[in-house]
Protein backbone atom coordinates (compact mmCIF):
# COMPACT_ATOMS: atom_id res chain seq x y z
CA UNK A 1 0.00 0.00 0.00
CA UNK A 2 1.49 3.34 -1.02
CA UNK A 3 0.95 6.25 1.32
CA UNK A 4 0.20 9.58 -0.26
CA UNK A 5 -0.13 12.90 1.45
CA UNK A 6 -2.67 15.51 0.47
CA UNK A 7 -1.80 19.12 0.77
CA UNK A 8 -4.72 21.27 1.83
CA UNK A 9 -4.46 25.02 1.48
CA UNK A 10 -6.09 27.09 4.17
CA UNK A 11 -5.31 30.77 4.35
CA UNK A 12 -2.31 30.22 2.10
CA UNK A 13 -0.58 27.94 4.70
CA UNK A 14 -0.01 24.35 3.57
CA UNK A 15 -1.15 21.74 6.09
CA UNK A 16 -0.04 18.16 5.43
CA UNK A 17 -2.79 15.63 6.00
CA UNK A 18 -1.54 12.95 8.37
CA UNK A 19 -4.63 10.76 8.13
CA UNK A 20 -2.86 7.92 6.20
CA UNK A 21 -0.06 7.84 8.79
CA UNK A 22 -2.51 7.72 11.70
CA UNK A 23 -4.46 4.89 10.02
CA UNK A 24 -1.27 2.86 9.44
CA UNK A 25 -0.16 3.31 13.06
CA UNK A 26 -3.60 2.44 14.45
CA UNK A 27 -3.73 -0.71 12.25
CA UNK A 28 -0.30 -1.77 13.57
CA UNK A 29 -1.42 -1.18 17.17
CA UNK A 30 -4.59 -3.21 16.65
CA UNK A 31 -2.61 -6.05 15.07
CA UNK A 32 -0.14 -6.00 17.98
CA UNK A 33 -2.96 -6.08 20.52
CA UNK A 34 -4.33 -9.20 18.81
CA UNK A 35 -1.05 -11.08 18.17
CA UNK A 36 0.81 -10.50 21.45
CA UNK A 37 -1.82 -12.21 23.67
CA UNK A 38 -2.05 -15.10 21.21
CA UNK A 39 1.74 -15.56 21.37
CA UNK A 40 1.72 -15.71 25.18
CA UNK A 41 -1.49 -17.72 25.60
CA UNK A 42 -0.71 -20.29 22.87
CA UNK A 43 3.04 -20.89 23.18
CA UNK A 44 3.64 -23.46 20.43
CA UNK A 45 6.36 -25.82 21.50
CA UNK A 46 6.81 -24.17 24.89
CA UNK A 47 5.24 -26.87 27.01
CA UNK A 48 7.73 -26.84 29.82
CA UNK A 49 5.74 -27.40 32.99
CA UNK A 50 8.52 -25.84 35.07
CA UNK A 51 8.24 -22.51 33.16
CA UNK A 52 4.51 -22.36 33.82
CA UNK A 53 4.71 -23.31 37.52
CA UNK A 54 7.54 -21.48 39.23
CA UNK A 55 7.16 -22.34 42.92
CA UNK A 56 10.58 -23.44 44.13
CA UNK A 57 9.19 -26.16 46.42
CA UNK A 58 6.96 -27.91 43.83
CA UNK A 59 8.21 -29.82 40.79
CA UNK A 60 5.44 -30.29 38.22
CA UNK A 61 5.18 -33.33 35.97
CA UNK A 62 2.61 -35.11 33.81
CA UNK A 63 1.58 -38.70 34.44
CA UNK A 64 0.47 -40.96 31.57
CA UNK A 65 -1.51 -43.92 32.92
CA UNK A 66 -4.00 -46.63 31.97
CA UNK A 67 -7.34 -46.88 33.74
CA UNK A 68 -9.12 -50.15 34.67
CA UNK A 69 -10.44 -50.66 31.10
CA UNK A 70 -7.09 -49.92 29.42
CA UNK A 71 -7.88 -46.35 28.31
CA UNK A 72 -4.90 -43.99 28.71
CA UNK A 73 -4.98 -40.47 30.17
CA UNK A 74 -2.81 -37.51 31.20
CA UNK A 75 -2.77 -36.26 34.81
CA UNK A 76 -0.99 -33.12 36.06
CA UNK A 77 0.86 -33.75 39.33
CA UNK A 78 3.50 -32.16 41.53
CA UNK A 79 6.32 -33.45 43.71
CA UNK A 80 6.89 -31.62 46.99
CA UNK A 81 10.46 -30.40 47.46
CA UNK A 82 11.84 -29.75 50.93
CA UNK A 83 14.77 -27.55 51.81
CA UNK A 84 17.71 -29.71 52.88
CA UNK A 85 21.46 -29.66 53.42
CA UNK A 86 22.01 -31.96 50.46
CA UNK A 87 25.74 -31.37 49.86
CA UNK A 88 27.36 -29.47 52.74
CA UNK A 89 29.09 -27.06 52.86
CA UNK A 90 27.02 -25.88 49.86
CA UNK A 91 23.95 -23.86 50.88
CA UNK A 92 20.66 -25.72 51.36
CA UNK A 93 18.69 -26.70 48.25
CA UNK A 94 15.21 -28.08 47.59
CA UNK A 95 15.06 -31.88 47.18
CA UNK A 96 12.38 -34.51 46.73
CA UNK A 97 12.27 -37.87 48.44
CA UNK A 98 14.46 -40.29 46.51
CA UNK A 99 12.73 -43.17 44.71
CA UNK A 100 14.54 -46.43 43.92
CA UNK A 101 15.26 -46.89 40.22
CA UNK A 102 16.54 -49.88 38.28
CA UNK A 103 18.31 -48.24 35.33
CA UNK A 104 18.65 -45.07 33.33
CA UNK A 105 19.60 -44.12 29.81
CA UNK A 106 19.23 -41.61 27.01
CA UNK A 107 17.03 -41.77 23.92
CA UNK A 108 17.18 -39.71 20.75
CA UNK A 109 15.02 -39.42 17.63
CA UNK A 110 15.13 -37.17 14.59
CA UNK A 111 12.38 -34.73 13.56
CA UNK A 112 9.55 -36.57 11.83
CA UNK A 113 9.90 -39.78 13.88
CA UNK A 114 6.47 -41.20 14.77
CA UNK A 115 5.28 -44.27 16.68
CA UNK A 116 2.19 -46.46 16.46
CA UNK A 117 0.00 -47.02 19.54
CA UNK A 118 2.14 -48.72 22.19
CA UNK A 119 2.33 -49.15 25.98
CA UNK A 120 5.52 -48.12 27.76
CA UNK A 121 7.91 -51.06 28.26
CA UNK A 122 8.44 -50.19 31.93
CA UNK A 123 7.26 -47.61 34.46
CA UNK A 124 9.63 -44.68 33.89
CA UNK A 125 10.28 -40.98 34.25
CA UNK A 126 11.17 -39.17 31.02
CA UNK A 127 13.01 -35.85 31.20
CA UNK A 128 12.98 -33.85 27.97
CA UNK A 129 16.38 -32.33 27.17
CA UNK A 130 15.90 -31.02 23.61
CA UNK A 131 13.33 -31.03 20.83
CA UNK A 132 9.57 -31.44 21.13
CA UNK A 133 7.56 -34.65 21.51
CA UNK A 134 3.83 -34.63 20.87
CA UNK A 135 2.01 -37.41 22.73
CA UNK A 136 -1.57 -38.58 22.32
CA UNK A 137 -3.37 -40.80 24.82
CA UNK A 138 -6.32 -43.01 23.93
CA UNK A 139 -8.93 -40.65 25.41
CA UNK A 140 -7.99 -38.28 22.54
CA UNK A 141 -6.01 -35.67 24.49
CA UNK A 142 -2.80 -34.45 22.83
CA UNK A 143 0.05 -32.64 24.61
CA UNK A 144 3.49 -31.38 23.67
CA UNK A 145 6.58 -31.79 25.84
CA UNK A 146 9.78 -29.82 25.36
CA UNK A 147 13.02 -29.12 27.23
CA UNK A 148 12.48 -29.12 31.00
CA UNK A 149 9.24 -31.12 30.86
CA UNK A 150 8.94 -34.30 32.91
CA UNK A 151 6.54 -37.21 32.39
CA UNK A 152 5.92 -40.27 34.52
CA UNK A 153 4.89 -42.91 31.98
CA UNK A 154 2.92 -45.72 33.61
CA UNK A 155 0.73 -47.08 30.80
CA UNK A 156 2.41 -50.50 30.84
CA UNK A 157 -0.86 -52.19 29.78
CA UNK A 158 -3.86 -51.26 27.70
CA UNK A 159 -3.92 -49.22 24.49
CA UNK A 160 -0.89 -47.10 25.31
CA UNK A 161 -0.04 -43.84 23.57
CA UNK A 162 1.33 -42.40 20.32
CA UNK A 163 4.49 -40.26 20.26
CA UNK A 164 5.97 -38.14 17.49
CA UNK A 165 8.89 -35.75 17.15
CA UNK A 166 7.67 -32.40 15.86
CA UNK A 167 9.61 -29.32 14.88
CA UNK A 168 13.09 -29.20 13.37
CA UNK A 169 15.26 -30.10 16.35
CA UNK A 170 16.55 -33.57 17.29
CA UNK A 171 14.77 -34.92 20.38
CA UNK A 172 16.96 -36.03 23.30
CA UNK A 173 15.41 -37.62 26.39
CA UNK A 174 16.73 -38.93 29.68
CA UNK A 175 14.85 -42.01 30.89
CA UNK A 176 14.87 -43.28 34.47
CA UNK A 177 13.25 -46.69 34.82
CA UNK A 178 11.65 -47.34 38.19
CA UNK A 179 11.72 -50.53 40.22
Amino acid sequence: MRLTHKIIYQSENPIISIQPIIMKISNEIILSLILIPIFFLCPYGRSNAQEIYQEVNILKYVRIYSDSIGETHFEDLGIKLNEANFAPPAPPIYTSDFIPSSSYGFLSVLPGWESEWHPTPKRQFIIYLSGIIEAEVSDGEVRQFGPGSITLVEDTSGIGHISKAIGVEKVVLSVIQLE
